[in-house]
């Protein structure tokens, strides 16, 4: 191949396909053309390739070719655009369309809360078949282990590892929800059993107050996000048994994207609880601070979820992941 001729055969076309991409608008016809130019320039690069590797021209051509996919494929949105997207609509969106899910999840839990830690603290016989006394009153009394349980070791470290073990037991509800619900039951019944026996120990010995001056500031929202996981983990789980009009794979494919919409937009709250877990509840602040902290921070969360989520929800918004990623779907009989 003579390359000084296949260039002047050619060049006016490559010119053409540069001037086309790099257009913002184009009418129909320019865009039939682009396409055209496109597909014959890959050609031409794929020909220099195979028979005449000439650098300068393959640098030129293979440039001109990467503009040209750009442009008739069309480029991705910016990450960033992406990630405000992530925040404003997908997982506040997810979040409000499984309220009927996580609100009761919610409600039950800290019904079952309050019973336990009423029964523990009025009746002795169920805290000694519990723990002995001298243990209630290791873990009870002032400087016990559940006030310096906030204050062992470095805050950033603590934070880390409140962070990690709140993201595991989300995503424990999260994604094993599929088995019918049954981990997500286990792992609610489990939370609530923790906090119900801690409360009734620390109101047993009149210490109810400073327990609930502890928990409070980082729980209101760390209890919140675990019931949404619940919620979450709910919903799968019943998808599996009454999958609606959909085919069951359909279902569980679109439930379980949302689902990994929400461990992400999970993680970033579990985040700022283990936060304020790590350096607000175990300060040295006012109680009434504390909490205020506390349920600041979970009124905003709130907020966002049935303002932003139900605005994003209304707009057809579903919480599942972007359609250029979720894969098609094949059409199913109504």
């Amino acid at each position: 191949m003579d390359v000084d001729v296949f260039v002047a055969a050619h060049s006016a076309e490559w010119s053409r396909l540069g001037e086309l991409a790099g257009r913002r608008r184009l009418t129909g016809q320019e865009a039939d053309e682009l396409v055209m130019l496109y597909q014959r320039a890959a050609t031409h690069l794929s020909m220099i390739r195979s028979t005449a590797p000439d650098p300068a021209l393959l640098a030129r051509l293979s440039a001109l070719v990467a503009r040209g996919r750009s442009a008739v494929a069309g480029s991705h949105s910016p990450a960033w655009r992406e990630v405000g997207l992530f925040f404003t609509h997908r997982f506040p969106a997810a979040v409000y369309l499984s309220r009927r899910w996580w609100i009761p999840a919610a409600l039950l839990s800290v019904a079952v809360m309050a019973v336990l830690g009423v029964w523990i603290a009025g009746d002795p016989q169920v805290r000694a078949s519990l723990v002995s006394p001298d243990e209630v009153k290791a873990m009870t009394a002032p400087g016990g282990q559940y006030e310096t349980y906030y204050s062992n070791g470095p805050a950033a470290s603590f934070a880390a590892k409140v962070w990690t073990n709140n993201a595991w037991v989300a995503a424990t509800c999260l994604f094993l929800g599929v088995a019918l619900g049954l981990p997500v039951i286990a792992a609610l019944w489990m939370n609530s059993l923790n906090a119900g026996v801690a409360i009734g120990l620390m109101s047993s010995a009149g210490r109810g107050d400073v327990l609930l001056g502890l928990l409070l500031p980082h729980g209101l929202l760390e209890l919140t996000a675990v019931f949404i996981a619940a919620g979450t983990g709910l919903k799968l789980g019943w998808t599996v048994v009454d999958p609606g009009r959909r085919s069951r794979s359909a279902a569980l494919a679109e439930q379980g994207r949302s689902v990994v919409v929400m461990a992400l937009g999970l993680a970033c709250v579990l985040l700022v609880s283990g936060v304020i877990e790590a350096f607000v509840t175990p300060s040295g602040w006012p109680t009434w601070l504390r909490i205020g902290i506390g349920a600041v921070v979970e009124l905003l969360f709130l907020t966002y979820v049935f303002t932003l989520g139900r605005r994003a929800a209304l707009g057809g918004e579903t919480g599942d992941v972007d359609r250029r990623v979720a894969g098609d779907a094949l059409p199913e009989a109504g």
